[in-house]
């Protein structure tokens, strides 16, 4: 139960200060200034998270990331399903939380750090390159360098932030990077509520298959590759 609460409560925080963050500042290409504190902020969150709570549950706080996990023998299905409830629980808690900050606040809302297609002009498949391409790198970023064999010392959770910041720069002005299926289901379903549209929801499964199967991707060549040595 304590895995599970670290979870939701990680998740949680990754949404209220990633998405809160693209929120206020705004995450456009041309605003470089908001596009690169917006992944900042994620990353960041995930740094602070690993040093918090990695110790607890691991720190996935992302259902690709459980994914990849169980898929190279980290943990059992059971598991991996209660991981996937808690982070979403997470993730809509965090979301509440956003809108009533800015709702209480009078702050434009927006979509609530929602992912979408704009960058792709809409494009389905675009999108899911997107996200497989951009999961694959964060997910096998994180096998190697929690992977037993591996000798980071204390650095992993900053090797972990910073590459979620790097997938970020590149996909921000795609898709708006999401290599999170509960980071994304969180916000779509409460823009949903709040501004009484499904336009996030609409397009939302893109940014659940495209991160899964990037995690299994990587799972898959991970396991390859170290077997290989």
């Amino acid at each position: 139960m304590k895995k599970l609460v670290a979870e939701c409560i990680g998740t949680c925080v990754l949404v209220v200060c990633g998405c809160g963050t693209a929120m206020l500042v705004g995450c456009s290409a041309e605003q470089g200034g908001g596009y690169i504190l917006t992944a900042l902020a994620f990353g960041l969150t995930i740094v602070a998270m690993a040093y918090s709570i990695g110790n607890i549950s691991g720190c996935h706080i992302n259902p690709a990331v459980s994914l990849g996990v169980l898929m190279t023998g980290g943990m059992k299905v059971n598991e991996f399903i209660q991981y996937v409830i808690a982070q979403c629980i997470g993730a809509l808690v965090g979301s509440g939380i956003l809108a009533a900050i800015f709702g209480l606040g009078g702050i434009e809302t927006g979509g609530f750090g929602a992912n979408g297609l704009d960058g792709v002009h809409g494009s389905y498949v675009a999108g899911l390159l997107v996200e497989i391409v951009l999961t694959f790198i964060f997910v096998i970023a994180i096998l190697g360098v929690t992977s037993k064999k591996a000798n980071h010392g204390s650095f992993g959770g900053l090797v972990i932030g910073l590459t979620l910041v790097l997938v970020h720069i590149l996909g921000i002005g795609l898709t708006g990077t999401s290599v999170n299926p509960a980071r994304s289901l969180g916000p779509a379903i409460v823009a949903s509520i709040c501004n009484g549209t499904a336009d996030a929801i609409a397009c939302v499964w893109v940014f659940i298959v495209g991160p899964l199967v990037g995690a299994a991707l990587a799972a898959v060549t991970y396991k390859a590759l170290e077997s290989g040595k």
